[in-house]
């Protein structure tokens, strides 16, 4: 099955694919935006042409995601890692305590960054169960007058998801990174939500930061400049230059869902693409094994094991050759890993699941 421009399936876990259709629309723009007569990544971050962009990419992500008006939209540097000191050196003050929800890697980076700064208890880890399931957040024990919980959405390592948006009492926040605008999310429950760019909004460079103002007041009246949340919202996050280029694409990615009916059409898609690879898991008489628990299993990242590395191995080379990019899991959990973002087409999916068939078959045929 040929793509365009002779593109392969890329199930990069990121950065990773980003719709033909906003690729195009960026190479039209390329030397010339709109009559500008420069590029995007050419023009000044405070003159007008740029102005019309910023104000529409925020204009569509409010009307995509149903951002509430007190709520702060902003996007900043050093990638959502960032992030994992930035936030408790602001709302972790002295004698308070952070909540921190391990479900995978990222959750426990989040934590590392906490605990260089002050104080913060884990209601739940899931190491014991190599991080294969997520719990309950609402039926966890909590610190009580907690300063913030965190969690993270999706693993993209382990691959397993959270389903729904909690309703808890501490401030709630958020690492969506790796499936934000992958369904409908109430974003009034959370105290403030941030995600890296490159997984389903754009190229790397950006993280997307949404930020309520009751939580903001939290804050520290002043901070190093770069870290201040105050001082990135009260100039709009152009303290410095921010990455232009990232963000024009971001609102591509956000005018082009909008127009394919916004987040519950794209929820149907994910759904329907994510179940095909399950099944080729399910139905492979235990050839594949995915490592999620099936109540949690990411709709984002499907990651699963062969029956030897030997295989493993043999069956990545061969996909590759079949144009299938990018499977190859992380070493933490080893095997495979699908990355099938928003932008990942469906046809992939299908392709994947035909060869996945057909290797088991070849194989468990073969004794191998």
């Amino acid at each position: 099955m040929s793509q365009p421009y002779d593109r392969v399936f890329n199930f990069s876990a990121g950065p990773s694919t980003l719709p033909v259709e906003v690729l195009e629309q960026a190479q039209k723009d390329f030397l010339n935006y709109q009559g500008a007569g420069m590029s995007v990544m050419e023009m000044s971050h405070r003159g007008g042409a740029y102005d019309k962009i910023a104000a529409k990419t925020e204009a569509d992500l409010r009307a995509l995601m149903g951002i509430p008006e007190n709520y702060h939209v902003m996007f900043l540097q050093g990638g959502a890692s960032l992030q994992f000191s930035m936030l408790p050196m602001s709302f972790l003050p002295e004698g308070r305590t952070a909540d921190y929800v391990i479900t995978g890697a990222w959750g426990k980076k989040a934590l590392e960054g906490a605990q260089l700064v002050g104080k913060t208890h884990v209601p739940f880890d899931g190491k014991a169960g190599h991080y294969s399931d997520v719990p309950d957040l609402e039926g966890l024990t909590y610190t009580p007058d907690a300063a913030y919980l965190h969690f993270t959405s999706n693993e993209t390592i382990q691959g397993v998801q959270f389903q729904s948006d909690p309703t808890l009492g501490a401030p709630t926040v958020c690492d969506m990174s790796s499936d934000i605008l992958c369904r409908p999310v109430d974003v009034s429950k959370y105290a403030m939500i941030y995600a890296g760019a490159q997984k389903n909004m754009g190229p790397s460079g950006a993280t997307l930061l949404i930020l309520s103002d009751a939580f903001l007041q939290n804050a520290p009246e002043s901070t190093h400049p770069m870290l201040d949340y105050r001082l990135q919202v009260a100039n709009e996050a152009r303290y410095n230059t921010p990455p232009t280029w990232c963000i024009y694409i971001c609102g591509l990615v956000y005018a082009h869902l909008l127009e394919r009916g916004g987040l519950e059409g794209v929820q149907k898609r994910n759904e329907e693409k994510a179940q095909l690879l399950y099944q080729a898991i399910d139905g492979s008489e235990g050839f594949y094994k995915g490592h999620a628990e099936k109540a949690c299993r990411s709709t984002m990242n499907v990651t699963f094991t062969l029956p030897s590395e030997e295989l493993t191995e043999l069956f990545l080379k061969e996909a590759k050759g079949a144009r299938l990019d990018g499977l190859k899991g992380h070493r933490s959990v080893g095997g495979c890993r699908a990355s099938i973002y928003n932008a990942f087409p469906k046809e992939g999916c299908e392709v994947l699941a035909e060869f996945m068939v057909r290797f088991a078959q070849n194989h468990r045929l073969a004794g191998v």
